[in-house]
């Protein structure tokens, strides 16, 4: 590779890493806004990822620990699979009937699976600790390992998800006539 790529592979390593190491934090620890794992293990309960606490600190470890790992450019390939499984699930949740993030939709988790897909490919460059320890955690076959199992985790929790919320009963419809019988405790009558 030429320095200028390992320069690249540098930046984006630094930058990718950094964010998704902040993002997992806000879900293990309630750092940068984040709800800790209770608060975040309950929204994932309420929408189908089941139990909630497991699912939020699997999805924490993996984007805490894969994001250092990734910046630190130790394991890199391996860090970068565990990533793209983590958002594939991710953009699993947000649907695909709208792709734009400000409607709701899955660009951003795409976007992240798409550069630890390219992390898991190139690994992370010259200037690394992959580099420095003469790749130890970083071995092709690691990659590959390490790819095909996120893919088929992700896989599983999706799978796990779907079958939950099929599972669940039906909310209850409340009409428009029970709405405009019921008293307003703001009612002045």
């Amino acid at each position: 590779m030429s320095k200028s790529t390992d320069l690249g592979l540098l930046a984006l390593r630094l930058g990718f890493g950094a964010a998704a190491a902040s993002h997992g934090a806000q879900k293990l620890l309630g750092w940068f806004g984040g709800y800790g794992i209770e608060g975040t293990g309950g929204f994932f309960e309420s929408v189908g990822f089941t139990p909630g606490k497991r699912n939020a600190t699997l999805a924490g470890v993996a984007e805490m620990g894969g994001g250092l790992a990734v910046a630190l450019g130790l394991g890199t390939g391996p860090a970068g699979a565990a990533l793209t499984g983590n958002m594939v699930v991710a953009s699993s949740f947000h649907g695909f009937e709208k792709f734009y993030a400000a409607d709701g939709g899955p660009e951003l988790p795409l976007a992240y699976a798409a550069v630890g897909t390219a992390l898991t490919l190139t690994g992370a460059g010259r200037y690394s600790l992959d580099a420095v320890t003469g790749h130890v955690l970083d071995k092709p076959w690691m990659r590959a390992v390490a790819y095909v199992g996120a893919v088929g985790a992700a896989a599983a929790v999706i799978v796990a998800r779907r079958n939950e919320l099929a599972n669940r009963p039906a909310p209850e419809v409340v009409s428009e006539t029970t709405i405009d019988e019921a008293e307003s405790p703001n009612d002045p009558s």
